[in-house]
């Protein structure tokens, strides 16, 4: 009842805070004040908005919202030896589309199944887990993630035999939750595939629950500083924005609720780590 009044909450509250929805409320209630003959609020209001819309527009500021996520983590430098599986969440897969046209398609976290699939084939005997669910409020029943990651999973070259799918979970919390009881090895070892903005939430969640995973980020959207620019393109810019600032509102209330003992989690020093592994 709680992660589902979680669900809910978080749904409806992100509608208020994206980004995109939040220029076009402002707006909106801005132009209500000027058509009310509120001037000085109607400008109080629409100036500031418009100006931010510009800057939105002309610079890409996502980049420097979403660099310090995807800067936190960075693939092992050498791959462990032996691992108990390869999990990825699921966020890769448009449902909608796969659902409407009875195709497995992919959306802009598809690097996910590439990342995945390269590790499968470096880790040859490895399980390859999956956890993803129906994550829309208003079209719960109309289909799982799961099935679409089978068989997009296999198309990249997965054998079905190796395949462990979970598609009830419908946030990040839930993922790790819900693949618990389906991991090979409790106390194993997994390398966890996950978008590079996403895995600082991921793998504090992991942390709290006692998962020991290896963070293997794909799915880059930023760019470097010198790669820049300053370009009119308010659609590509909104696009590295929007998942930039749900990541940042989305790591908040996961330490606020307790599902992340750390606001922005960070690598684990080896004295850390081996403090842990003994206790």
């Amino acid at each position: 009842m709680i992660d589902d009044l979680f669900f809910i909450i978080s749904k409806l509250v992100w509608g208020i805070l994206s980004p995109t929805n939040l220029l076009v409320l402002l707006m909106a209630l801005g132009t209500f004040f000027l058509m009310q003959g509120a001037i000085t609020a109607a400008k109080r209001i629409l100036i500031p908005t418009a100006l931010i819309a510009l800057l939105a527009t002309v610079y890409p500021v996502g980049d420097l919202v979403i660099y310090p996520l995807e800067s936190r983590f960075s693939k092992p430098e050498l791959l462990p030896e032996q691992i108990d599986g390869i999990i990825v969440l699921g966020g890769g897969e448009q449902l909608k589309a796969s659902v409407s046209w009875q195709s497995a398609e992919l959306g802009e976290g598809g690097d996910r199944y590439i990342g995945t699939a390269v590790l499968a084939k470096h880790y040859p005997e490895a399980p390859v887990i999956f956890s993803g669910g129906n994550n829309f409020l208003r079209l719960q029943g109309i289909g799982a993630e799961g099935n679409i990651a089978q068989t997009l999973l296999t198309a990249v070259g997965t054998e079905p035999s190796r395949l462990i799918i979970e598609s009830k979970s419908r946030n990040t919390n839930e993922n790790f939750i819900f693949i618990r009881t389906l991991l090979p090895e409790a106390m194993g070892t997994y390398l966890l595939v996950t978008s590079a903005f996403h895995m600082p939430r991921a793998m504090g969640i992991a942390s709290q629950q006692r998962l020991k995973v290896i963070a293997y980020p794909v799915d880059y959207r930023s760019n470097q500083p010198e790669l820049r620019q300053w370009s009119f393109n308010l659609h590509e810019h909104l696009e590295v924005l929007e998942p930039a600032w749900r990541e940042w509102v989305g790591l908040t209330v996961y330490y606020l609720t307790g599902k992340t003992d750390q606001w922005f989690p960070a690598p684990k020093k080896v004295g850390t780590i081996q403090k842990s592994q003994a206790n």
